[in-house]
């Protein structure tokens, strides 16, 4: 959910500017409004200096190799030079490459004897030319050889010693060095690189201290920004800033500004501050928070979608692995990545996904895309397992479309419900309209299939929901706008609904399409095995273990990112679509101080 905020408007002594900013950030909870990008030369001296301190570090911890004890002559700026090296060594690299493939086209040549054939009268022409120009006939009158042939482009070269040549074409200039050469520059730098990365390995002792640099650097940062855009008054006496807190710090941020130098004025922040969002969620939820950031912090009078993405991200997840034996390894794999500092913030997500999919791959009687259906040892339990076959349909298709019903009237349900609070009921009858026309007319549907309505009584209802639903579409979309606008409105509004809509639930079959792939390569790998396997010989075992265990680990990973990437997609899209939710919010960012900068 959203955290209230409070808006804190603080004026004070323009001499006391930096007194106030030091307080305030060793305090640890004041966003104080500061601008997001360097706002002069001192700033953007700053920022270069923490780009070259943040490169520096990412280049060491890169190095994979265990730091080399190189004892303690190295200096920060030792490390620095060495990695601008590397970039440039780099840079040259990726230069010589696109060289090199741009000369490769030429095949291999000798320089020398193309420039003494020249001092003979024998002058060689170079031509690129478009596939659909080159005739070969242009054979038959000079002598041409092809060098290399692709849909879109031919090289070729002509050899004449007449002075009366011509040609329908004009050459291109030729190549000024060999492919031979353009590899001995790379390998090369190459070389200087790995020889630079070995002395590096030997700084990497200084990583810590070079990392506290840049902290303390980005807090220095961020005080300067926030102290160039504090507004003065009474002729640059005093100094105006505003801030923002979560309103459970109320108390704790009027002792303590109680005791410095200033004004302070407090108030409910509204929509109209924008204020910075702070999301308050529980343990579980609050591991989806990085992918409700991937997209956007909500608006202060939004709603946080993180709820809801936890619970159908997690649910899409393990639909489109929907392999039990795969759980079994995302979830080893995320309890492994808990005892690694660099990815142990990702730990608990990892294996909350993995447990999902297996939970998903039992009911679906898939264990490493073998059909556990028929175990005896499941024989008891059957009953709980995904039927093959729902209303004549694959029974996975069906539950697909049906979860992706739910999400998109749950994504209406939202939308009427925040369109209500912040526009209010007369306000927002157009969406009640759609809502009732979408989710009620699914909700009669599903209860008159289901028995629980006769067939009159769902006439009925489905009249009235029809004729309230498209008062409030055509007619009641806007109580200040002329009827006939209205009317206008809602039938371009019903327009792309119908079209949008079927997309959208269609959309959802992506959650069985990518389930039923993974499930079939799989099974390919096990049957692939199986022939290897053979007679069941010593040899054969081992061909048989190692096809099998690469195929699976090969199948994991595409899995594991069609996973990640459609449900993500299936959220940010017909989720928030239908929603209408949009991710314009800022991060709640208070300033902090070395002391609390790890709270």
């Amino acid at each position: 959910m959203i955290s209230k905020m409070t808006k804190y408007t603080f004026v004070l002594l323009n001499s006391d500017s930096g007194k106030f900013l030091e307080d305030i950030s060793g305090l640890g909870l004041v966003d104080i409004v500061r601008s997001a990008k360097p706002v002069d030369d001192t700033s953007s001296s700053m920022l270069a200096e923490a780009e070259k301190l943040k490169k520096a570090i990412s280049t060491l911890e890169s190095l994979e190799d265990a730091p080399v004890d190189g004892g303690s002559d190295f200096k920060a700026d030792d490390v620095f030079e060495c990695v601008a090296k590397i970039g440039v060594e780099t840079l040259a690299v990726a230069e010589l490459e696109k060289q090199i493939a741009d000369v490769s086209k030429w095949g291999g040549f000798d320089l020398a004897r193309i420039e003494a054939l020249a001092a003979q009268g024998c002058k060689i022409r170079f031509y690129e030319i478009p596939a659909k120009r080159f005739s070969e006939a242009w054979g038959r009158e000079v002598a041409l050889e092809v060098i290399s042939r692709t849909k879109d482009k031919v090289c070729f070269v002509t050899v004449s010693d007449s002075e009366d040549y011509s040609f329908p074409e004009e050459p291109c200039a030729a190549p000024e060095v060999t492919v031979a050469e353009l590899e001995a520059k790379k390998a090369e730098a190459l070389a200087i690189t790995e020889e630079l990365k070995q002395q590096l390995l030997l700084m990497k002792s200084l990583l810590p201290s070079i990392k506290e640099r840049y902290e303390a650097l980005m807090l220095d940062l961020d005080c300067y920004l926030a102290a160039s855009t504090g507004e003065t008054a009474a002729e640059d006496q005093l100094c105006v800033y505003t801030g923002f807190a979560p309103a459970s710090e109320d108390a704790a941020i009027m002792a303590a500004v109680d005791a410095m130098p200033v004004y302070c004025i407090q108030e409910k922040a509204v929509n109209e501050d924008h204020p910075p969002i702070a999301l308050k969620n529980n343990k579980f939820t609050g591991m989806f928070t990085v992918l409700t950031d991937m997209y956007g912090r909500p608006e202060y009078n939004g709603f946080d979608p993180t709820p809801y993405i936890s619970v159908f991200f997690l649910l899409f997840f393990a639909f489109c692995m929907g392999d039990a034996g795969y759980g079994i390894v995302l979830t080893l794999a995320g309890l492994a990545m808990g005892r690694s500092a660099a990815t142990k913030a990702f730990a608990p997500l990892v294996t909350t996904l993995g447990v999902a999919t297996i939970v998903i791959g039992f009911l679906f009687h898939t264990f490493f895309s073998v059909d556990i259906a028929g175990w005896k040892m499941f024989e008891p339990i059957k009953d709980v397992f995904l039927p093959a076959k729902m209303a004549g349909y694959d029974g996975t298709m069906v539950l697909a479309l049906i979860v992706g019903v739910v999400h998109i009237c749950l994504a209406l349900v939202v939308k009427t419900i925040y369109a209500t609070k912040n526009n209010g009921f007369l306000g927002s009858l157009g969406v009640w309209g759609w809502t009732l026309l979408i989710v009620g007319g699914i909700a009669v549907g599903a209860f008159s299939l289901a028995g629980v309505l006769d067939a009159a009584l769902t006439k009925w209802i489905v009249i009235v929901l029809g004729g309230l639903s498209a008062l409030g579409i055509f007619l009641l979309n806007d109580l200040h706008r002329n009827p006939l606008v209205n009317i206008g409105a809602g039938l371009w509004e019903t327009y792309n609904t119908a079209t949008g809509l079927l997309g959208d639930v269609l959309s959802y079959l992506r959650l069985y399409a990518l389930g039923l792939a993974g499930a079939m390569l799989g099974y390919a790998f096990n049957d692939l095995g199986m022939q290897i396997l053979g007679d069941g010989a010593i040899v054969n075992w081992v061909f048989c273990i190692l096809v099998v265990v690469i195929g699976h680990t090969l199948n994991l990973a595409m899995c594991a990112l069609g996973a990640f990437v459609h449900p993500l997609r299936l959220n940010f899209l017909e989720f928030f679509k239908n929603s209408g939710y949009e991710g314009n919010g800022r991060i709640y960012s208070p300033l902090k101080s070395k002391n609390n900068i790890n709270k």
